[in-house]
């Protein structure tokens, strides 16, 4: 076996093997307690193309990759680069020998700058020694350029929106010159723009020679990018077919093993009184004058593209960020919104966007994540925690969307993302909300969960549940959605029914 500085040396001295394929996979597995991640699989990568690997939350995608990118270390199967058998120790093995990958929770350091989280080890120095900040910025400015990239080399990346701090770390990556690219949910909080980018991106890198690894839940992306596909399902590699080959129907029948034949089950039920009333809701700098009702049962869609102030409208109505003006009324009296506390109080509960920054408690076991909104009332019972009944409950929710994992004690920064989302979902479910508020409640999570999901919220709806619902997928939001209303630059720019929305009457509201 040809060791990681070895191979170093094969790849800069540009030795190319006999063999058609960059990367070969074959028989490889990896068990956790209590779960086999997975079960012999195989992957072939052949540079110059796209290679999309798809499966359901805990298909071993993810896993398969870490091993790739030297983060795990498989329990047994072997792994060729170039031809050259190899086994890789570490991420900075995994990138000296031409190994990158994307991950899809961003791992890039708040505190520091763009630069420096680019050139994180790899700075250039001046003859004392010292950083060579104008250098860093130099080389930065240059990638960025050559990416199309506008951002600033010299601000903190915790500045950053999310789509911002994707580029970067797509950026990053790219800086290695690196020949296996892995990108995990790269687009996840991209608008339609900043896919189109990216997609430019991966074209140029494809013609340079580079074998990019896509994973991702968006059919529609897999078929404008990608040239084969790779199925894996509950850890089993199931089949490789080129992507012209397949139609949507035949994906997703491999990825879940069975038709879905509703993605989105919306149930027609009859809308009551109004629950929640906004009105001239205002954020100095973000936001203004937003007003909207929404009646029990009613899924009230919320559409705009990445930093229209969707989100930081949701995080005012409950209590994260106080508004500067206008009113809050649930069941027609006014409540100041002053903290999260307040809106649980009155029935409210809210899903975030971002669920490794202000989701998960990462380091909290399944069950404790669980638990977190319930603890300080529904359960508690002459000062007392309920924890048999706490425990039950939870373990019916994780039943219900299918958490996989062994046990309600598996620390939850084990899940994959998909996994995750679940978990905060029925974190919500547990307190009974009147008022749901869900921001992005299905990225990162595969097309069978993603109608459990949608069966679940039209559920709520029946019965009597106000649901706002924000989402950067145009057919979630068409799907679900009994009104829709569209932010622009911080403002409602309108409303559309049901029956009348449609993607181009959205988009052209969106950007007004």
């Amino acid at each position: 076996m040809v060791s990681p500085s070895t191979m170093k040396i094969v790849r800069e001295s540009g030795a190319v093997s006999g063999s058609e394929y960059l990367l070969e996979v074959d028989d490889v597995r990896k068990e956790f307690p209590g779960v086999v991640a997975l079960d012999n699989v195989k992957f072939k990568l052949r540079a110059g193309t796209v290679h999309a690997l798809m499966g359901e939350n805990g298909a071993g995608k993810s896993t398969l990759m870490k091993i790739v990118a030297g983060i795990y270390t498989p329990d047994s199967g072997s792994f060729k680069l170039r031809g050259q058998d190899i086994r890789l120790k570490n991420p900075l093995d995994a990138l000296e020998n031409g190994i990158a990958m994307i991950h899809q929770e961003l791992n890039l350091m708040g505190p520091m700058t763009v630069a420096e989280n680019i050139w994180i080890r790899r700075e250039p120095t001046n003859r004392f020694g010292f950083i060579n900040h104008g250098e860093m910025q130099r080389r930065t400015v240059e990638l960025f350029s050559r990416l199309n990239i506008d951002v600033d080399p010299t601000v903190e990346v915790r500045s950053l929106s999310v789509a911002n701090r994707q580029m970067v770390e797509i950026a990053k990556a790219v800086s290695f010159n690196s020949d296996v690219l892995i990108m995990d949910e790269p687009t996840s909080a991209l608008t339609e723009r900043e896919v189109d980018h990216l997609f430019r991106i991966i074209r140029t890198l494809k013609a340079d020679g580079k074998g990019i690894i896509y994973i991702t839940h968006k059919m529609n992306e897999l078929f404008e990018i990608a040239d084969e596909v790779s199925v894996f399902r509950d850890g089993k590699y199931i089949a490789t077919k080129p992507s012209s080959e397949l139609t949507r129907d035949d994906i997703i029948r491999m990825m879940v093993g069975r038709d879905i034949s509703q993605m989105f089950p919306k149930l027609e039920v009859p809308i009551g009184d109004v629950v929640l009333s906004v009105k001239n809701l205002s954020l100095n700098g973000v936001f203004k004058d937003v007003s909207f009702d929404v009646r029990a049962g009613e899924i009230l869609g919320i559409a705009g593209l990445v930093g229209s102030g969707r989100s930081n409208i949701a995080e005012t109505i409950f209590g994260v960020t106080p508004a500067s003006a206008g009113t809050i009324s649930i069941h027609g009296k006014p409540v100041v919104m002053a903290s999260p506390a307040i809106a649980m109080a009155h029935g409210m509960a809210f899903l975030t966007e971002d669920r490794k920054e202000t989701g998960c408690f990462l380091l909290l076991d399944i069950q404790e994540n669980t638990q977190m909104a319930v603890l300080q009332n529904k359960y508690v019972k002459y000062g007392f925690v309920q924890r048999g009944q706490l425990a039950k409950d939870s373990q019916v929710m994780a039943n219900t969307l299918r958490v996989r994992t062994p046990d309600m004690q598996e620390p939850i920064i084990n899940l994959s993302g998909g996994n995750q989302q679940k978990v905060l979902i029925s974190r919500w479910l547990l307190t009974k909300p009147r008022i749901l508020i869900l921001d992005e409640p299905t990225r990162g999570i595969d097309v069978g969960a993603k109608a459990e999901i949608h069966r679940l919220v039209s559920e709520l709806a029946r019965d009597g549940v106000a649901v706002i619902m924000i989402s950067s997928e145009m057919p979630e939001v068409l799907g679900m959605s009994d009104r829709i209303m569209v932010i622009h630059e911080g403002r409602v720019t309108g409303f559309l029914d049901r029956s009348e929305a449609d993607q181009v009457k959205i988009m052209e509201l969106a950007s007004h």
